[in-house]
């Protein structure tokens, strides 16, 4: 029914990710077999000085035998741990270096696509258009700025204030005389002082 509703999803796990989990599992098995050994040995050890003790010389002899033979192969499965765990980070290592090269090559192919889109020649062209137009407008800059007079720019000054003159319009001043004997309709009038009343 799961899968009716959604896709199954892909296992992110590689081939490289079980091999590092099988050395990895195969080194803890040869950690837990170095640690029994260990154990085996200091045991050995007690029971041989026991025997010993006891007058069993032979009995202690065979099981020194036995113990140095553990010993040896404690040796060996030290050096087998430590070349699986070479291994596993050569490995691991590797993982990283192919992650590396594979966002390499995804750049590098971006890349060449842009470069298809636009060309060196095209970047070229481009760039000589732009200094050509840049070229112009500084030689048209170069003419307006020399070949204008004093009395050229006399002239822009006059045509300059014509249209200003123009965008501000003044209302029209009346050409008809004013009216003569207008009332006086301030509101204000002015009182005479006392002192200038009397002095009259």
């Amino acid at each position: 029914m799961g899968n009716l509703f959604g896709r199954k999803r892909r296992s992110r796990v590689t081939e490289q990710d079980k091999a590092v989990l099988q050395l990895k599992q195969q080194r803890d098995k040869l950690k837990q077999y170095q640690k029994r050994i260990t154990l085996n040995l200091e045991r050995e050890r007690a029971v041989a000085r026991q025997l010993l003790r006891d007058g069993k010389k032979e009995k202690a002899m065979l099981l020194l035998k036995k113990k140095r033979y553990q010993e040896q192969l404690l040796d060996k499965t030290e050096n087998q741990i430590s070349n699986l765990e070479r291994m596993v980070q050569d490995i691991e290592f590797t993982q990283i270096e192919m992650k590396v090269i594979e966002g390499l090559k995804i750049g590098n192919e971006c890349l060449n696509k842009m470069h298809e889109v636009m060309s060196i020649e095209e970047v070229e062209r481009i760039i000589d258009e732009t200094q050509d137009a840049v070229e112009y407008q500084r030689q048209i800059d170069e003419m307006l700025a020399g070949s204008l007079s004093a009395e050229d720019e006399d002239a822009i000054l006059e045509e300059l204030n014509a249209i200003t003159q123009e965008e501000v319009k003044l209302p029209e001043v009346p050409t008809e005389p004013l009216p003569e004997g207008i009332p006086d309709t301030s509101p204000v009038k002015i009182r005479a002082k006392p002192e200038l009343v009397a002095a009259s």
